[in-house]
Protein backbone atom coordinates (compact mmCIF):
# COMPACT_ATOMS: atom_id res chain seq x y z
CA UNK A 1 0.00 0.00 0.00
CA UNK A 2 1.22 3.33 -1.01
CA UNK A 3 1.06 6.26 1.27
CA UNK A 4 0.98 9.94 -0.12
CA UNK A 5 1.84 13.31 1.98
CA UNK A 6 -1.10 14.23 1.54
CA UNK A 7 -2.82 11.02 3.03
CA UNK A 8 -0.29 11.99 5.92
CA UNK A 9 -1.05 15.73 6.38
CA UNK A 10 -4.75 15.67 5.93
CA UNK A 11 -5.35 13.60 9.26
CA UNK A 12 -2.69 15.70 10.90
CA UNK A 13 -4.20 19.32 10.32
CA UNK A 14 -7.47 17.92 11.24
CA UNK A 15 -6.30 16.64 14.36
CA UNK A 16 -4.62 20.22 14.90
CA UNK A 17 -7.57 22.50 14.23
CA UNK A 18 -9.00 22.60 17.53
CA UNK A 19 -5.69 23.04 19.68
CA UNK A 20 -5.08 26.38 17.30
CA UNK A 21 -8.67 27.25 18.07
CA UNK A 22 -8.45 26.77 21.66
CA UNK A 23 -5.21 28.50 21.96
CA UNK A 24 -6.32 31.94 19.75
CA UNK A 25 -9.50 31.40 22.19
CA UNK A 26 -10.39 34.66 23.89
CA UNK A 27 -11.22 33.38 26.76
CA UNK A 28 -7.50 32.69 27.59
CA UNK A 29 -6.98 36.37 27.45
CA UNK A 30 -3.95 35.55 24.94
CA UNK A 31 -2.58 38.77 23.80
CA UNK A 32 -4.79 40.97 25.96
CA UNK A 33 -2.78 43.96 26.97
CA UNK A 34 -2.48 44.37 31.12
CA UNK A 35 -4.15 46.88 32.71
CA UNK A 36 -1.77 49.64 35.21
CA UNK A 37 -3.56 48.11 37.73
CA UNK A 38 -2.16 44.38 36.84
CA UNK A 39 1.41 45.65 36.08
CA UNK A 40 1.44 47.35 39.57
CA UNK A 41 0.74 43.51 41.14
CA UNK A 42 3.98 42.01 39.27
CA UNK A 43 5.94 45.20 40.22
CA UNK A 44 7.32 44.44 43.78
CA UNK A 45 9.44 41.82 45.75
CA UNK A 46 10.12 41.30 48.86
CA UNK A 47 13.83 41.68 49.78
CA UNK A 48 16.14 39.26 52.73
CA UNK A 49 15.77 42.02 54.57
CA UNK A 50 11.97 42.40 54.36
CA UNK A 51 11.32 46.18 54.12
CA UNK A 52 8.56 45.29 51.65
CA UNK A 53 6.46 43.19 54.06
CA UNK A 54 3.07 44.50 54.59
CA UNK A 55 1.24 44.79 57.74
CA UNK A 56 -0.25 41.37 59.34
CA UNK A 57 0.78 38.66 62.20
CA UNK A 58 0.37 35.25 62.04
CA UNK A 59 1.56 32.11 64.00
CA UNK A 60 1.89 28.90 63.69
CA UNK A 61 -1.51 27.81 65.77
CA UNK A 62 -3.12 29.70 63.11
CA UNK A 63 -0.98 28.38 60.32
CA UNK A 64 -2.06 25.04 60.86
CA UNK A 65 -6.02 25.76 60.45
CA UNK A 66 -5.15 27.65 57.20
CA UNK A 67 -2.96 25.09 56.22
CA UNK A 68 -5.35 22.00 57.08
CA UNK A 69 -8.35 24.51 54.97
CA UNK A 70 -6.44 25.74 52.16
CA UNK A 71 -2.96 24.20 51.65
CA UNK A 72 -3.50 20.49 52.57
CA UNK A 73 -5.98 19.45 49.72
CA UNK A 74 -2.30 20.03 47.37
CA UNK A 75 -0.01 18.97 49.63
CA UNK A 76 -1.13 16.49 51.85
CA UNK A 77 -1.78 16.23 55.49
CA UNK A 78 1.83 16.10 56.42
CA UNK A 79 3.37 17.74 53.14
CA UNK A 80 3.88 14.21 51.69
CA UNK A 81 2.05 14.59 48.12
CA UNK A 82 3.86 14.08 45.14
CA UNK A 83 5.47 17.23 43.10
CA UNK A 84 3.25 19.79 45.39
CA UNK A 85 5.16 18.54 48.68
CA UNK A 86 7.82 20.80 47.85
CA UNK A 87 6.46 23.53 50.61
CA UNK A 88 9.29 25.81 51.73
CA UNK A 89 11.23 22.81 53.41
CA UNK A 90 13.20 19.59 52.65
CA UNK A 91 16.11 17.16 54.12
CA UNK A 92 19.07 16.55 53.51
CA UNK A 93 18.95 13.64 50.56
CA UNK A 94 15.84 14.92 49.56
CA UNK A 95 16.76 18.29 48.04
CA UNK A 96 14.07 20.93 46.83
CA UNK A 97 11.94 19.89 49.37
CA UNK A 98 10.19 17.05 51.18
CA UNK A 99 7.26 16.16 53.79
CA UNK A 100 8.33 17.38 57.18
CA UNK A 101 7.84 15.22 59.77
CA UNK A 102 7.24 15.62 63.29
CA UNK A 103 10.33 16.17 65.33
CA UNK A 104 12.49 15.61 62.37
CA UNK A 105 16.06 16.57 63.72
CA UNK A 106 17.62 16.71 60.17
CA UNK A 107 15.74 19.29 58.60
CA UNK A 108 17.01 22.06 56.45
CA UNK A 109 14.98 25.01 54.75
CA UNK A 110 15.69 25.44 51.38
CA UNK A 111 15.23 29.05 51.42
CA UNK A 112 17.76 31.28 52.42
CA UNK A 113 15.60 33.77 53.89
CA UNK A 114 12.25 33.63 55.72
CA UNK A 115 10.92 36.43 53.13
CA UNK A 116 11.64 34.82 50.02
CA UNK A 117 9.00 31.71 51.32
CA UNK A 118 6.10 34.85 52.40
CA UNK A 119 6.79 36.24 48.86
CA UNK A 120 6.25 32.87 47.10
CA UNK A 121 3.17 32.12 49.04
CA UNK A 122 1.83 35.38 48.89
CA UNK A 123 2.13 35.17 44.99
CA UNK A 124 1.89 32.11 44.20
CA UNK A 125 -0.50 30.01 46.30
CA UNK A 126 -3.18 28.53 46.84
CA UNK A 127 -3.14 26.88 43.20
CA UNK A 128 -6.44 26.74 42.69
CA UNK A 129 -6.62 31.09 43.53
CA UNK A 130 -3.19 32.47 43.67
CA UNK A 131 -2.98 35.43 45.82
CA UNK A 132 -5.88 34.75 47.11
CA UNK A 133 -4.78 34.46 51.08
CA UNK A 134 -5.00 37.32 53.27
CA UNK A 135 -1.19 38.64 54.73
CA UNK A 136 -2.31 37.33 57.85
CA UNK A 137 -3.06 34.02 56.44
CA UNK A 138 0.47 34.04 54.55
CA UNK A 139 2.48 34.91 58.00
CA UNK A 140 0.66 32.05 59.89
CA UNK A 141 1.11 29.70 56.91
CA UNK A 142 4.86 30.70 57.00
CA UNK A 143 5.02 30.53 60.68
CA UNK A 144 3.33 26.80 60.00
CA UNK A 145 6.04 25.97 58.15
CA UNK A 146 8.77 27.31 59.94
CA UNK A 147 7.75 25.46 63.14
CA UNK A 148 7.00 22.21 61.54
CA UNK A 149 10.73 22.08 60.85
CA UNK A 150 12.23 23.04 63.66
CA UNK A 151 13.04 26.79 62.81
CA UNK A 152 10.93 29.01 64.74
CA UNK A 153 8.52 27.97 68.58
CA UNK A 154 4.69 27.38 67.82
CA UNK A 155 3.94 30.80 70.03
CA UNK A 156 6.36 32.93 67.87
CA UNK A 157 4.73 35.22 66.07
CA UNK A 158 5.49 36.05 62.18
CA UNK A 159 5.13 39.84 61.25
CA UNK A 160 7.18 42.85 59.11
CA UNK A 161 9.62 42.80 61.79
CA UNK A 162 10.30 39.11 63.10
CA UNK A 163 10.39 37.64 59.85
CA UNK A 164 13.36 38.81 58.23
CA UNK A 165 15.16 38.04 61.73
CA UNK A 166 14.20 34.41 61.28
CA UNK A 167 18.00 32.47 60.72
CA UNK A 168 17.37 29.97 58.03
CA UNK A 169 19.73 27.04 58.18
CA UNK A 170 20.41 27.40 54.64
CA UNK A 171 21.14 30.49 54.51
CA UNK A 172 24.92 30.23 53.49
CA UNK A 173 24.15 27.45 51.10
CA UNK A 174 23.49 29.73 48.19
CA UNK A 175 25.88 32.12 45.87
CA UNK A 176 24.85 35.64 46.68
CA UNK A 177 22.46 37.38 44.47
CA UNK A 178 24.90 40.58 44.65
CA UNK A 179 28.60 39.30 43.91
CA UNK A 180 31.35 40.62 46.22
CA UNK A 181 34.30 41.94 45.13
CA UNK A 182 36.81 41.04 45.30
CA UNK A 183 35.49 37.49 44.96
CA UNK A 184 35.62 35.60 48.32
CA UNK A 185 37.51 32.14 48.37
CA UNK A 186 35.68 28.98 47.30
CA UNK A 187 34.08 26.93 50.23
CA UNK A 188 36.22 23.60 50.63
CA UNK A 189 33.39 21.94 49.26
CA UNK A 190 33.17 23.23 45.63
Amino acid sequence: MRCSLLSLLVPAVILAAPAVGLAQSPKFNVGTPLSQEEIRGFDFMIGPQGKELPAGRGTAKEGAVVFAKRCEVCHGQNGERGVLRRLVLGSPGKPYGGPFKENEKDSVAYYPYATIAWDYINRAMPVPKPGSLTHDEVYAVVAFLLYRNGIIQETDVMDAKSLPKVEMPNRNGFVPAVPVYPPEPKPSWW
